[in-house]
C-alpha cells in the first residue's frame, strides 16, 4: 500500500491532496473538451458537414454505415467515416452512446497507430470525444486506447498530440486508470509537451499531469521525468497565462519528498517569494500554500525562505490577503520565526562557550 505525506493545509477548503479535476482549481485549466481544430477545408466536407447536423436526430443508420467504413480496403472512406464520426461525437452528447453501441471504439482505436497522420488524428480525436461521456470511458480503456493514444502523443501531428493528451486525461478520470496510463509511459510524454507544446499544448499538459499525479508512483514519474524545470519556468514568467496551472499542478508534487527536493533544486523558492509579492490574490494563496507544504517539516528550507526576503511579503499578505491567505501566510511566518529563534538561540550559545 502506498503511503505518502498528507497535507495539513487546506485550500480553497480542501486539503491540498484532495485538490482534483472537479474542484474550483480545475477553472485554472484549459476545458479539454471537444476537439478545437474544426479545420474542414473542402467544399464537399463542408456540405457533409452540414448534412451530418442536420441528420443526427435520426442517426442509427448513418452510424452504422460510418462503423462500417471505418474497416474499409478504402483508405479516402476511412479516412470520410472517421471524420465524421469525429463530428457526430463532437457537438452531440447522445451520438457519443449510439456511436460506442455501434461498435466503433475498436476500428477508431486502430486508426490511432495509422502512419496516415490525417487518419490517426481524426481517429485521436474521436476517442477523445467520445471519451467526453463519462459512461463511455472505462470501455475506451479496456478496449485497449491508452498505448496508442501514448504513441499518438509521442509520434502525432500537433493536433494529435494535444488531444490524445486530453483523451488520456479524460480517461484517467477512472481512477482504475490512473496507474496503467503512468506505467504506459504517457508522463514522460506530457511533461515534453508541458515544455516544448504550444500554448494550448501546455494546457493540455499540464491538466492531464495535474490529474494523473492524484497517485503517488505517477508523481514520483513525473519528478523523476524533469517536470519541475518547466513548471518553475512557467511559473516565473508572469506572460505565459500558465502561473496558475502550473502552480496547480505544483501542488500536488509538493506532497511528496522527492517534488519538495526538485522543487527547491530548480529555484522555486525565489518564484513563489516573488508570487507572494506581485501575483493575483489566488496566485498568492496557492503560492503560500506550497510553501507552508515545503517549509512544515524542514529546517533547511525555512531558513532558505526566510533568507529569501518571504517575510515582509507575508506579513503584507496577511493585511491583505484572502482569508485562507491570510491564515496561512500567519502559519508560515510563525514557522519562520521559530527558525529564526533557533538560530539565534545557538548562535548565543555558541558565544557563551
Amino acid at each position: 500500500m502506498e503511503t505518502e505525506v498528507q497535507a495539513n493545509y487546506t485550500y480553497m477548503g480542501r486539503s491540498l491532496r484532495e485538490l482534483s479535476i472537479k474542484d474550483n482549481s480545475s477553472s485554472a485549466f484549459s476545458d479539454c473538451n471537444s476537439d478545437r481544430s474544426g479545420e474542414f477545408p473542402t467544399a464537399s466536407s463542408q456540405s457533409r458537414r452540414l448534412l451530418i447536423d442536420c441528420a443526427s436526430d435520426n442517426s442509427d443508420d448513418l452510424i452504422q454505415q460510418l462503423v462500417f467504413d471505418l474497416e474499409s480496403s478504402s483508405i479516402d472512406e476511412k479516412k470520410q467515416a472517421a471524420m465524421e464520426i469525429r463530428l457526430l461525437a463532437k457537438n452531440k452528447p447522445e451520438n457519443r452512446l449510439k456511436i460506442v453501441r455501434a461498435g466503433a471504439i475498436k476500428p477508431l482505436i486502430s486508426l490511432i497507430s495509422s502512419s496516415d497522420p490525417q487518419l490517426q488524428e481524426n481517429g485521436v480525436t474521436a476517442i477523445l470525444n467520445l471519451s467526453l461521456c463519462e459512461g463511455n470511458r472505462e470501455l475506451i480503456a479496456a478496449s485497449g486506447a491508452i498505448k496508442p493514444l501514448v504513441r499518438a502523443l509521442r509520434n502525432g501531428t500537433s493536433t494529435a498530440k494535444e488531444n490524445a493528451a486530453c483523451a488520456l486525461l479524460r480517461l484517467s478520470q477512472v481512477e482504475e486508470n490512473k496507474i496503467p496510463i503512468g506505467r504506459s509511459g504517457a508522463i514522460p510524454l506530457l511533461v515534453n509537451l508541458l515544455e516544448t507544446g504550444n500554448f494550448r499544448g501546455k494546457k493540455d499538459a499540464s491538466t492531464a499531469l495535474y490529474t494523473l499525479c492524484a497517485v503517488k508512483e505517477n508523481k514520483i514519474r513525473a519528478v523523476e521525468s524533469g517536470i519541475m524545470k518547466p513548471l518553475v519556468e512557467l511559473m516565473a514568467d508572469f506572460g505565459s497565462n500558465m502561473v496558475d496551472k502550473s502552480a496547480f499542478v505544483l501542488t500536488v508534487l509538493v506532497t511528496i519528498a522527492e517534488g519538495r527536493a526538485a522543487l527547491v533544486e530548480e529555484g522555486g523558492i525565489p518564484v513563489l517569494v516573488e508570487i507572494i509579492e506581485v501575483g493575483s490574490e489566488r496566485q498568492k494563496e496557492i503560492a503560500v500554500a506550497i510553501l507552508l507544504q515545503i517549509c512544515d517539516a524542514n529546517l533547511a528550507y525555512r531558513t532558505m525562505v526566510t533568507r529569501e526576503g518571504a517575510v515582509p511579503p507575508l506579513i503584507a499578505l496577511t493585511v491583505s490577503g484572502t482569508s485562507r491567505a491570510k491564515q496561512k501566510a500567519e502559519t508560515l511566518i510563525a514557522l519562520l520565526r521559530q527558525t529564526r529563534s533557533g538560530d539565534t538561540a545557538a548562535t548565543t550559545s555558541d558565544a557563551s562557550l
